[in-house]
């Protein structure tokens, strides 16, 4: 064979077998899309939280304001505090998979560090964990959606393994725009 007619060959079966995968390409059903990775339900769970908030402590006075936000595709809350007095914090919660639970870590401009574990309990969603300060504490927060769509948070202390309970704050957070 010459030179020529190796390289036509070569080329041909190229050519040939190139159409031979095309064919099948073409013959195979395209893969079932997937869900995004968050859209269970138990990823909505705290979608009452998202919004714009006024936040007034049980005594009616505004002690901060509150922007909550969905994120990284709907699998996260970011929440955006400021308060009157100009401590600011952040949060980010999500659903973990792989322990079934929610988790909240919370930072703020004053250093302070809050890890929270829990879920959904009835009407409200229940997050707590340990905080190591001067001693160890236990600390318990409930969001629960009212009906007339504020949401009231009742963040609790306990200082004997929860048995007993103080209020740290109990306030409500009413939408805003």
């Amino acid at each position: 064979m010459t030179m020529r007619r190796l390289m036509l060959a070569a080329w041909l079966s190229f050519v040939a077998l190139a159409a031979g995968w095309a064919g099948r390409g073409l013959a195979q059903t395209a893969p079932a899309a997937k869900p995004p990775p968050c859209a269970a339900a138990v990823h909505r769970q705290f979608d009452f939280w998202l919004g714009q908030w006024e936040v007034r402590d049980a005594a009616g006075h505004v002690v901060g304001h509150n922007r909550i936000e969905a994120a990284q595709g709907g699998c996260a809350l970011i929440e955006h505090w400021t308060s009157v007095t100009g401590v600011t914090g952040i949060s980010i919660n999500v659903y973990d998979r792989d322990r079934r639970q929610w988790h909240q870590t919370w930072v703020d401009s004053s250093g302070g560090l809050l890890q929270l574990d829990g879920g959904r309990s009835e009407a409200a969603m229940v997050l707590a964990g340990d905080a190591f300060e001067a001693d160890t504490s236990r600390q318990r927060v409930t969001w629960t959606p009212q009906a007339d769509g504020r949401v009231r948070q009742l963040w609790e202390s306990s200082s004997d393994g929860g048995r007993t309970w103080t209020v740290v704050f109990d306030g409500l957070y009413a939408r805003q725009g």
